[in-house]
């Protein structure tokens, strides 16, 4: 690979990159395009194609069909058979499980990266310390990893990912092995961290809270397809589909039949909305969020429900409930009181909330395209 960089170019690229075993397709033509300084969150359940995606920028699969560029430089073209591996790709990778070496010191695993590079010792230890002092670790260099805590192991191992100063760092689910109380004590750490570093990097997860609160974007992924690409606030706005919507926990989805000047939920008598009917026809599918759902008072129009769970969350009690007739609706609203398991009531919705997919469903999407 070329050491020469293109300033103006990507951080990193793609374009209808692929990955095929045999007749099973794991990832469908993705175009991707990342700036450099940007943070893009590959954000989806197991099997959904992102850790896949994340290894093929990575050099530890070769695509089937597609090509990648690092700053400007093809590193990866199934056409030509050109294949770089990771360590001519330039990049750092910080791991699930951090993979630190316990035999060695913290200054021991930072400079192995430029040891494997040849680098002279005299260089090796000021580069070294120069990364451990942009982490804040310059006073653990001759500490072993198991006197660590869980943080700052993960600061060694971004110490380690930079010490080489590449041009890209890959995130592997690297919060997914800790428990939740010390994962979202760290997730807000990390994102300052990255933010401080100027890095640009890649991050995949399947936690919500961890994509919205580090990337600058986020891909969501479903059979190996980005089913949406959007800055997270616009992301919990404006789902592009109900399987989006259903990911994200973002509300319940329903499917609304129009009949006499009223959408009704399909297969029963609720009456949700009184609008004109869109043009998309006389079905639709909606996301009904928190915001649109509230207790009703005894009314012929409210909607009748069952309570089947209810938490408190500090301002207020959230309930999940079902619709009668409709089981398979399921909807949270918000109530000042607790709601007991098993207890009938009403509810309204506001129609103004209503989030309609209509024809940006999922199922009807075409290519996604990824620029950030």
């Amino acid at each position: 690979m070329s050491k020469k960089i293109d300033q103006d170019a990507d951080a990193v690229s793609a374009h209808d990159l692929a990955l095929h075993y045999g007749d099973t397709i794991v990832l469908k033509g993705i175009d991707l395009s990342l700036s450099r300084g940007r943070t893009l969150a590959l954000l989806g359940p197991s099997g959904c194609g992102k850790t896949t995606l994340l290894r093929l920028v990575a050099g530890l699969l070769q695509p089937t069909r597609g090509t990648v560029r690092i700053a400007g430089q093809p590193v990866a073209d199934a056409r030509t058979g050109l294949f770089a591996p990771p360590e001519r790709r330039n990049l750092g990778m910080v791991f699930q499980d951090y993979a630190l070496w316990p035999h060695l010191t913290v200054g021991g695993n930072v400079s192995f990266p430029l040891e494997m590079r040849g680098v002279a010792r005299a260089e090796r230890a000021a580069r070294t310390m120069r990364a451990l002092r942009r982490v804040g670790l310059e006073a653990y260099v001759d500490r072993r990893p198991s006197d660590l805590s869980g943080g700052q192991q993960q600061r060694v191992a971004i110490a380690r990912a930079i010490v080489a100063e590449p041009r890209l760092i890959l995130f592997d689910e690297p919060l997914s092995n800790l428990d939740r109380e010390l994962r979202e004590n760290m997730v807000g750490e990390l994102a300052g961290l990255i933010a401080e570093l100027r890095l640009t990097a890649i991050y995949v997860t399947h936690d919500h809270a961890e994509a919205l609160t580090l990337a600058d974007e986020v891909a969501v992924m479903r059979a190996g397809e980005i089913a949406q690409l959007a800055a997270p606030d616009d992301l919990v706005a404006r789902p592009a589909s109900a399987e989006v919507a259903d990911f994200l926990r973002l509300g319940g989805t329903a499917r609304l039949s129009w009949r006499s000047g009223t959408w009704f939920l399909a297969g029963s008598d609720h009456a949700v909305a009184h609008e004109a009917a869109p043009s998309r026809g006389r079905e639709a599918q909606v996301l009904l969020p928190l915001a649109a759902v509230a207790l009703s008072g005894p009314s012929h129009k409210a909607l009748p429900a069952r309570v089947v769970r209810s938490q408190f969350r500090g301002d207020g009690h959230l309930a999940t409930v079902v619709l009668a007739g409709s089981p398979d609706v399921e909807l949270q609203l918000l109530s000042a009181a607790r709601l007991r398991p098993g207890e009938q009531i009403g509810l309204s919705i506001d129609p103004g909330r209503i989030r309609w997919f209509g024809e940006e469903s999922h199922s009807t999407q075409e290519k996604k395209v990824v620029t950030c």
